[in-house]
């Protein structure tokens, strides 16, 4: 995934939502934003959530490490699927915390450095590790990925955090053995450590031109609230564990 200077970076590290956004944050301006489906379902995942998470329910901080497709790369900021959850999560109660600390370009062993730093600042109750993807563009060693992958939720579990563990899928030309060793670095964790596992970020996303940038790496605007309700029942599960 492509590199980010210093200054996205920073930029890339805090988010905090705290009030009702005023629209349907997951429908497209354009002349067909009002149309009755993309009303109805916002409406119904509104609803959803509000049942879901009772107001009462414990204020959380979610923090999520990732790349450039965390990061919204090459589209509004607002319109990523990190800032989706935090206004999804601001309908129950504007006191949800989102810490997106997902850089352009970062691989797990740039995410292994940063996590410390991040529990010990945020104090996050869960934590989304949607790291991978750029260490498989780069064809790095599976083993080093599953390792910094494995010492990054050792570290979150150590800060008494929920993880949930987000996998990806490499473009077939990278081979199908590297593709199968690669692609079981995710399942392996979530098994071995009893992880909540989205098997692949940009599922129903990856296979559709029109849902992504003309690099065919990084997903489009119209692309994230698919995103965020790939990762969104998994996530929902963590939340409700929460006292």
């Amino acid at each position: 995934m492509a590199t980010a200077s210093p200054a996205s970076i920073s930029r890339s590290t805090s988010l905090r939502i705290v009030k009702v956004p005023a629209g349907p944050s997951t429908c497209r301006v354009n002349l067909r934003a009002a149309t009755m489906g993309c009303m109805m379902r916002w409406v119904l995942v509104s609803l959803f959530v509000m049942f879901a998470l009772p107001a009462d329910s414990y204020a959380a901080t979610v923090l999520v490490m990732g790349d450039s497709l965390s990061a919204a790369y090459g589209i509004d900021r607002e319109k990523g699927w990190v800032n989706l959850l935090a206004h999804r999560l601001s309908r129950v109660d504007s006191e949800h915390q989102v810490i997106n600390a997902s850089i352009s370009g970062e691989t797990t062993s740039g995410g292994m450095r940063r996590i410390p730093a991040l529990l010990h600042t945020h104090q996050p109750q869960i934590v989304v590790l949607a790291l991978g993807a750029n260490d498989g563009l780069r064809a790095s060693d599976p083993q080093l990925i599953e390792h910094n992958l494995q010492t990054m939720i050792e570290s979150a579990r150590d800060h008494n955090a929920l993880i949930l563990l987000v996998g990806i899928r490499l473009p077939p030309n990278y081979g199908a053995s590297y593709n199968a060793t690669f692609g079981a670095v995710f399942p392996n964790l979530a098994e071995r450590h009893h992880l909540p596992l989205v098997p692949f970020l940009l599922k129903n996303v990856a296979e559709q031109e029109e849902l992504m940038q003309a690099d065919r790496l990084h997903p489009t605007a119209r692309a994230q609230p698919l995103i965020l309700d790939s990762i969104w029942p998994e996530l929902l599960q963590l939340l409700q564990k929460l006292p």
